[in-house]
């Protein structure tokens, strides 16, 4: 007698329900932003520097330790030398920065928007960067006098320049197919610089914006020493002469402080007026 193995039949929904293996999908973007990532360099080489103190690898007299100098902050905070100087280095900063982004913004609008701006700005501009600005701190103090005004000047076309190169760039990059896009739909210059121009070039403006904040802080801690009877530079200045590292290096984290929040809060506007980019960093 012959036996017969007779195959088992698989219904179709039976089949149909069976799991098919998940191909994963190699993804090239970086990942989830980490949280309070600004702050992981920053912390890891204060834990160096604080582990090298407290191990005796750093001479004290060149490197003090890091609550060497949160001390020492603290005595200039508490007979208020350090609270002064740090609102005088904010009012110089704040008004050099404000006039050079005013100025910044319009002479980029007018080169970059005019081929007859462009032609009056742009060259003159390029001719402005390529001259190192604190050669012109002499020229400044014989025009202005040696009082605060030559240091704003000074701050503000440190200021203005990379918001204006930035700027013109991202005036001047904008597609031109948005541009015939705009005169086949009939818009006004207005509604055209408004919804084309102006969310066009934000992201340049933003760039510039970063590098001129930064700017001002690099250019104050210069100018704070001439001529000065206060502020974080004149600060610093005046611990030289006596050799007080850890003043210094007080001036130098304030300063290092200011420009890490000043350009943090730029990051955060800009994330949220370019919102409705995607990009890598977001």
């Amino acid at each position: 007698m012959t036996t017969t193995a007779t195959t088992p039949v698989v219904s179709a929904p039976a089949a149909q329900a069976r799991p098919l293996p998940r191909t994963r999908r190699r993804t090239l973007a970086p990942g989830k932003r980490l949280p309070a990532s600004r702050l992981i360099g920053p912390g890891l080489v204060l834990a160096l520097w604080a582990a090298a103190s407290a191990a005796g690898q750093l001479d004290p007299a060149a490197i003090p330790a890091p609550w060497t100098v949160l001390r020492t902050a603290g005595h200039l905070w508490s007979d208020g030398t350090l609270s002064t100087d740090v609102l005088t280095s904010l009012e110089r900063a704040g008004c050099g920065f404000a006039l050079g982004l005013t100025a910044g913004v319009v002479l980029a609008l007018a080169a970059g928007l005019s081929r007859v701006g462009e032609a009056l700005i742009d060259g003159t501009v390029q001719l402005n960067r390529a001259i190192p600005t604190l050669g012109l701190i002499p020229l400044f103090i014989l025009w202005l006098g040696i009082g605060e005004t030559f240091k704003i000047a000074i701050i503000a076309i440190v200021v203005y320049i990379p918001i204006y190169l930035n700027l013109h760039a991202a005036l001047s990059g904008i597609d031109h197919r948005f541009v015939e896009l705009a005169e086949v739909q009939g818009l006004s210059r207005v509604r055209f610089v408004r919804q084309i121009v102006i969310p066009g070039a934000l992201p340049g403006f933003f760039v510039g914006l970063r590098l001129g904040v930064t700017g001002s802080w690099l250019s104050l801690v210069v100018l704070e020493q001439i001529n000065a009877t206060s502020g974080l530079g004149y600060l610093m200045f005046q611990a030289q002469n006596y050799g007080r590292t850890d003043i210094i290096l007080v001036g130098l984290l304030i300063y290092g402080v200011f420009g890490l929040v000043s350009d943090s809060a730029v990051r955060i506007v800009e994330r949220r007026v370019l919102s409705w980019r995607r990009t890598l960093s977001n």
